[in-house]
């Protein structure tokens, strides 16, 4: 899919700021340093849309992007790693999940986990919230450009048999470095816009 116009919207913390146009919804989560910003910008081929951070837990609003009208990409927090307080983070957790259990746009979530380690505690529960939210769901295997190309489809049955084990997900592979797989996540996205 070819992105002509890609804007960013809104920073967001609750309801009454979120867009009000009822375009499609897709939801980037995952934690801090998984490269769900990098991920944008490498789908939509812009640098700088979505900023990046060496620093992993800058982002604290929900970050609405605005497709050429025809959805919105939505940036949520990352979670597991963040200099943030106790008390930010159950703030930060509390619009989250209203935006989440509110929200009447979402179209699909797109979960990031990074395809070197196996899932954390976090990445386990996100996961499990997820399914029990029943939402439409794909998972990114990011930063496969950090292994070697010949280990990708192993570390993706092996992401899937932690995670999902019935096999009823889609599981790809990503790299914002090797650009290789964007095609294949743009055909699975356009199933759900």
């Amino acid at each position: 899919m070819l992105i002509k116009n890609p804007e960013f919207k809104i920073s967001a913390v609750s309801t009454s700021q979120y867009p009000n146009d009822n375009l499609p919804q897709i939801v980037l989560v995952g934690k801090s340093n998984v490269g769900k910003s990098s991920f944008i910008n490498t789908l939509v081929n812009r640098k700088k849309l979505a900023r990046t951070s060496s620093e992993p837990g800058k982002t604290r609003q929900i970050n609405f992007y605005n497709m050429d009208e025809k959805f919105y990409f939505v940036d949520l927090p990352g979670y597991g790693y963040s200099k943030m307080s106790k008390e930010e983070q159950i703030k930060v957790g509390h619009f989250i999940e209203e935006y989440l259990e509110t929200s009447k746009n979402i179209c699909l979530i797109i979960f990031l986990i990074d395809i070197r380690h196996n899932p954390t505690e976090n990445d386990k529960l996100m996961y499990d919230y997820i399914i029990r939210n029943g939402k439409p769901c794909f998972i990114i295997a990011n930063k496969a450009d950090k292994i070697a190309i010949t280990k990708v489809n192993s570390a993706i049955a092996n992401l899937q048999e932690i995670l999902n084990p019935i096999h009823d997900l889609t599981f790809l592979p990503f790299s914002a470095e090797r650009k290789i797989y964007t095609e294949d996540v743009w055909n699975e996205i356009q199933k759900y816009i």
